[in-house]
């Protein structure tokens, strides 16, 4: 008789000496080879090809908000204004763009990450120079002619979002306190003007225009005329902030700003039953006991606690060795 495994929702297994379950240990450590089956995702950990362009699919997550802080959005979508949400991790930010796309049935959400590095550019567009000049040449010896620059133009996530349509695309600006002092500086003109010059397309002759160039869909080629694009409804663009550092004045004036508060015990419940059904909240008091007094003695993430309720759902004993350690650990402790 085959049995399911218990991390996929079926009831636990023959429990082991340390009080846990044998089963749900797919790797063992003894050095023997086994083809073990893998059992079910937890439902925010679950990928698959269907998500890159369905966002009806690819949107598994439930989202839950206050009513307060759900008439600040609104407030930024109806004032075409970014919206800059802060708050502590776990507490959901990024989420917000992906539950604003999927409520709206605005598409995929197109995500630029910001890293010390990051400029301005690198989210409008990116020209592969080397590449058009190789094919160029390449071309001239065989047929004499050139190719288009179009092929060798790719737009980046806020390049894509400034795109001219009907219905305005999702853009989320991830973690823009890690990105250089300058960076919202740069962002305001954009911001403001609702476009963006491709210099390597305006100095084209006026003859040479329309230029299609490479979009995030790699099927679609957009035109671009004498070198700029310019949006015709402003992005849903949302931009998140660990708070790391102050953002500049006249930056902030042009933002709708939204403080996400850390979910107390009744919204934590809800959230466990969203993502892991009501079932999930039995036997689960002492887990938040646990994450509660944790997290007001230093920074926790929402989705640990969600991770530790999985693994107790599926008959896992977190309080054997370290392991409810490892899944509850400070976020700001050294490693």
């Amino acid at each position: 008789m085959t049995t399911s495994h218990p991390l996929s929702g079926a009831s636990p297994q023959r429990p082991s000496s340390d009080g846990g379950s044998e089963v749900w240990r797919l790797f063992r450590g003894d050095g023997e080879r086994r083809e073990t089956p893998f059992p079910a995702a937890p439902p925010w950990r679950r990928f698959g090809l269907e998500s890159v362009t369905d966002a009806s699919v690819s949107y598994a997550r439930p989202y839950l908000i206050g009513p307060d802080e759900a008439d600040v959005v609104n407030a930024a979508l109806h004032l075409r204004r970014p919206l800059l949400v802060t708050g502590q991790p776990g507490t959901g930010k990024s989420s917000l763009a992906h539950a604003v796309a999927h409520e709206l049935t605005l598409g995929r959400v197109l995500q630029w990450p910001v890293n010390s590095r990051s400029t301005l550019q690198d989210a409008l567009y990116q020209y592969d120079a080397v590449g058009r000049l190789r094919e160029a040449t390449l071309l001239r010896d065989a047929e004499g002619t050139e190719p288009d620059i179009g092929q060798y133009i790719r737009l980046g996530a806020l390049g894509n979002a400034l795109l001219p349509r009907e219905r305005p695309r999702v853009l989320l600006i991830d973690e823009l306190d890690k990105g250089d002092i300058d960076l919202p500086n740069d962002l305001l003109t954009v911001f403001e003007e609702g476009e963006f010059a491709i210099p390597e397309l305006t100095r084209l002759p006026d003859d040479h225009t329309p230029v299609h160039v490479q979009t995030d869909d790699p099927d679609e080629f957009a035109p671009v005329t004498r070198g700029r694009v310019r949006c015709s409804e402003f992005p849903v663009v949302i931009i998140t902030s660990n708070g790391e550092r102050d953002f500049p004045p006249a930056f902030l004036r042009r933002c709708v700003r939204l403080d996400l508060p850390e979910p107390d015990e009744r919204r934590l419940r809800e959230i466990i039953a969203a993502h892991l059904g009501p079932d999930a909240l039995n036997h689960t008091d002492d887990l938040l006991r646990e994450f509660l007094g944790r997290r007001a003695a230093g920074e926790l993430a929402t989705d640990q606690l969600l991770n530790a309720v999985f693994l107790r759902k599926g008959g896992v004993n977190l309080d054997a060795g370290s392991l409810l350690e490892a899944v509850l650990h400070r976020l700001g402790e050294a490693v």
